[in-house]
């Protein structure tokens, strides 16, 4: 059986394991802002337990206003773009792989972004500490 990558993003645990996985590879510093949308995914208890635990705050956007998370729907439509959509994983282990893969090896390390000056997001950080 096959299964799409895009179904993985809409898992809620998948969401939260990513989360996890992000609060690990790099501590957040106190009274970090985590902005998400108002989907039951990041509303969900043991979501909110992760991103207490790493002492971030959660930040919603007000409904109907579609703009303020416009910068997570750009990233993820891109990674469906130029990924997803062309890809058919034999499992979820093999998806979550080839994810992981693209998004720590390609997009945050060697894709020029054009929102931080075109320059990688990697760069970027270190620019901005």
């Amino acid at each position: 059986m096959f299964v799409r990558a895009s179904a993985i993003l809409r898992k809620r645990s998948s969401r939260r394991a990513a989360l996890t996985m992000a609060i690990q590879r790099q501590k957040p510093p106190p009274g970090l802002i985590h902005h998400s949308d108002r989907g039951s995914q990041c509303a969900a208890a043991d979501y909110r337990k992760v991103l207490d635990a790493a002492g971030m705050t959660q930040s919603m956007s007000r409904k109907g206003n579609c703009w303020d998370n416009a910068p997570m729907d750009s990233c993820l439509g891109t990674i469906k773009t130029e990924l997803v959509h062309q890809a058919r994983y034999p499992s979820r282990d093999a998806a979550r792989h080839d994810l992981f893969a693209y998004i720590e090896g390609y997009y945050n390390r060697q894709r020029l972004h054009s929102a931080v000056g075109y320059i990688t997001p990697e760069q970027a950080e270190r620019r901005a500490a």
